[in-house]
Parts: structure tokens; sequence; C-alpha cells
């Protein structure tokens, strides 16, 4: 596959490696993205790289708990301009209650009625008043003793670019008061899973992969090299671990007090935290850039 100048960029953008580095990357694994990051990071050239980090799209996260269930809605627009709007956000907050309500999938919310209509039919009435194209795009639904709710940058009240749920056993007043500082942490650091048994293998064994290329890869080109004992039981074993502890919620040092994991946290406040839910807006979406003044031009032009 040709390496085009786009690609590089997109790639430098995503692991902040330098052009050169990025064009190498990209040749080594025949345009590749995925693949070419992985390279970098074994080379020690790029940090790891997150999907979010290339996110673009716009719209709203609405949020609402009752009676130890939660919920979180991801609705897109196509600008931040419509997110911002009074009638958008009015969807927001009905299509967030019905969800509620009846849980399940996508679908199952786009069929039940809002006001005498299907949500699908609600929706595209939105679509064709506002004059942009908007999506239901995903959910979750979270059970628990106790459900707390959080909401990031937010539009308005319930509503706003990240939503945070979290599900917690043990007293209740123990568990909201604590319950929120739990969500604002899993907002900033975005964990992958709970726990490390809530991993998908797969990320496991990605990380797995590159860290032993990399230790291999480091040790050769060392003055004093170690055993090679050394670099499987001990350097890589505790790559992992680190690994392990930055991106599964229990292992995360708490920001709150980063001397506690937030599973030491969660102990010494007398809960257990059973369940969580983080969703930021756009997040895994692909938009093709738009500089400003174009946006603005579109926006008026309807």
């Amino acid at each position: 596959m040709a390496v085009t100048a786009q690609m590089v960029k997109e790639l430098r953008d995503s692991t902040g490696a330098g052009m050169m580095d990025a064009k190498r990357a990209l040749t080594e694994t025949d345009g590749d993205m995925e693949a070419a990051v992985d390279w970098l990071r074994t080379k020690g050239l790029a940090k790891a790289a997150k999907k979010a980090d290339r996110v673009a799209a716009e719209g709203l996260v609405g949020v609402a708990v009752t009676d130890g269930r939660g919920v979180a809605v991801e609705i897109n627009s196509e600008t931040d301009f419509v997110a911002k709007n009074e009638d958008f956000q009015g969807l927001v907050r009905e299509v967030t209650k019905v969800a509620l309500e009846v849980g399940g999938e996508v679908e199952v919310v786009k069929a039940t009625h809002l006001n005498g209509k299907t949500v699908e039919t609600v929706l595209n009435e939105a679509i064709a008043r506002i004059g942009e194209n908007m999506t239901l795009r995903r959910l979750h639904v979270l059970d628990g003793d106790t459900v707390v709710s959080y909401v990031h940058n937010a539009a308005t009240e319930g509503m706003g670019k990240i939503g945070v749920l979290v599900a917690l056993n043990g007293p209740a007043d123990k568990a909201q008061a604590i319950g929120k500082q739990f969500a604002m942490h899993i907002a900033a650091t975005a964990p992958l899973a709970l726990g490390e048994a809530d991993l998908d293998p797969a990320v496991v064994e990605r990380e797995l992969t590159v860290q032993t290329q990399k230790a291999l890869e480091e040790n050769a080109s060392s003055a004093k090299p170690k055993p090679e004992a050394v670099i499987q039981n001990n350097i890589i074993p505790g790559r992992m671990k680190k690994f392990l502890s930055e991106v599964t919620l229990l292992g995360q040092a708490f920001v709150i007090n980063p001397d506690l994991t937030v599973a030491q946290a969660a102990k010494e406040a007398g809960v257990e935290i059973t369940g969580f839910a983080r969703l930021a807006v756009g997040e895994g979406i692909e938009k093709k850039s738009e500089d400003f003044a174009a946006e603005v031009a579109k926006t008026l032009a309807g």
C-alpha cells in the first residue's frame, strides 16, 4: 500500500512520533495504522495511542439514574452548534428517560413510544426540523445496589461530553459520597475494564507482544545485556503489571488520593465497585476534518 502524507499526519497526531519515524512505521507495516502504532511503540518512539485521541464527532451523552439503575445514552449530531441547541438537548433528555425505563439495546429504545410516536420517528422529525443528521448511537444500562452518575463538561443538567455511571455495593450513604469521586476519576482516566479478569484477552495479548519485543530489542542494543531469564521473568512481567495498573479501574491510582489504588479507596470507604460505564461523545468515530469557517458557512446555509 502506498503511504500518503495524510496517513503519516494521522499517525503522528495519534502517537507524537516524528515525521520520518511515522513514515517508516507505515512503510514497514504496509500502511496498517494499528500495526504501525505497535511498531513505533516497540521502538520506543510513541506513547500508547488511544483511539479516542482521533475522535471528532459531536453530540451529547445523557445520563439518568433511579432505584439502583442508571443509563447513559449517546446521541450524535454533525456539529457542536446543534449540541448546544435547546431542541436537541430536549431530545436527548427525553430519549434518556425512555432508555432508563425500557433498558435493553438501541433498537429496543428506537422502537419504544415517546409522546405517541416511536423514538425513531421522533428522531427523524428532529432531523427534518433542525436540519442536521442525528444518530442514537449507543447506550449502556447499569444496575447495582447504588448507582451514581456524573457528567463531565456538562451542556446542561444530566448531559455533556462524557457520561459516567458507577455501581456499588455497601451502605447507600457511603456509596453515594465516594461514588461521585469514583465517577469523576473514571471520566478523567478512561479505564478499559473494572479489573484484570474483565479485560479483553486480545488487548492483553497485544500489549504482551509489544512489551516483549521492546524489551528484547532494548536488551540486544544495550552495552550490558541482561540474561534472558531476567528479561522473561522480571522485566516483561513488571511492565505488564504496570500496564494492568494503568488500564483497570481497580488497579489505577485514585486521582483524589494517589497513594491508594481505587480498590483500596473503595475498601477503606466500606464499599465495593461492581461495575461502571463511561461514554464519551464520538468515541471511535472518524470524522472528516472541516475548518471552522467552513463549518459556520455550512450551518448558516442550512
